[in-house]
């Protein structure tokens, strides 16, 4: 049996509009398809670890209204355990607004509603008397849960998977309790406090071993249709992507998360985890929407030739 992955996050209803051009500041512009897709970073890595055939727990917030129901049967649909997801009176559920332009580039605002609402002594039931397995991380929760379930796992001797988004500095004590680290180019820059939003594969070593120096014991950079570099501390690798027409980006960095944890819940060593989530991620950015556009286990291995 594979090592259980607990997700500690956000569960959010987006709001879909697809766009010829994303608009500038004060300009509208005219949409065209709409949808409302079950989304939130934590949700969107619970989901993925699920359909990808991981056994996964979620730990989150959602209101007590109709989004807040939906939210959880969907993850229940993807064998996620919604136990520790919790109902909070008085406040909705977390909302995205999601404008995804043509060739799949995005702009997101989250009004974060109940998860605001998840607090430390939330996670500590969840996780105490927890014994390996792995965590995974995102940054749509309060910092003072996200640093106390960080500090938690480590002790209970999870893997603790960080995905530092959205984009905001953090405190070093944070990045200690990290095993891996998994920002996207923007991302790293902004931890590295450098104004440059882009890295080259020629920087990307450069730029990973920086990160690795703040505290996180791997780094995985991700980098878009460039796929993924590696340093765990024996020397750098590129993992290159997998070239596919991209419709939205949406939910692409949160299934590759989930499908690296999977990977490596299931001993599988590092060069395969990121393979597996590669393909993962490359695929979910073929569809629109952020859970809508998770690949199932199959789908992940015939991408791979298995």
């Amino acid at each position: 049996m594979s090592a259980l992955i607990t997700v500690v996050g956000s569960l959010n209803m987006d709001f879909v509009v697809q766009v010829e051009k994303l608009p500038l500041p004060g300009e509208t512009v005219l949409g065209g398809g709409f949808a409302t897709i079950p989304g939130g970073k934590g949700a969107n890595q619970a989901v993925a670890a699920g359909r990808l055939g991981g056994r996964v727990r979620m730990v989150g917030r959602v209101g007590d209204d109709v989004f807040g129901r939906q939210l959880k049967d969907n993850l229940a649909s993807a064998g996620v355990d919604t136990g520790a997801v919790l109902a909070t009176a008085g406040t909705p559920s977390g909302v995205a607004l999601i404008f995804v332009q043509a060739g799949g580039q995005n702009q997101i605002v989250v009004a974060s509603g109940a998860n605001g609402r998840l607090l430390p002594e939330d996670v500590a039931p969840a996780l105490e008397g927890e014994s390996g397995g792995f965590l995974l991380l995102q940054l749509e929760s309060p910092m003072e849960t996200i640093e106390k379930a960080a500090s938690l796992g480590r002790r209970q001797g999870m893997t603790v998977v960080l995905d530092p988004a959205p984009a905001r500095p953090l405190a070093d004590a944070l990045l200690a309790s990290v095993d891996v680290l998994t920002p996207n180019e923007s991302e790293a820059m902004i931890l590295l406090d450098r104004r440059k939003g882009t890295v080259s594969l020629e920087d990307a070593p450069e730029v990973a071993r920086a990160l690795r120096r703040r505290g996180p014991r791997v780094v995985i950079l991700k980098m878009g249709e460039n796929g993924a570099f590696l340093d765990d501390g024996t020397g750098g690798r590129h993992v290159p992507g997998l070239k596919v027409n991209a419709v939205d980006a949406t939910a692409a960095g949160d299934t590759f998360n989930g499908g690296l944890a999977v990977a490596l819940a299931e001993g599988r060593p590092m060069a395969e985890a990121l393979a597996f989530a590669n393909a993962a991620a490359a695929i979910s950015v073929t569809r629109l929407g952020a859970q809508a556009s998770i690949p199932g286990r199959d789908e992940v291995e015939s991408r791979l030739g298995r």
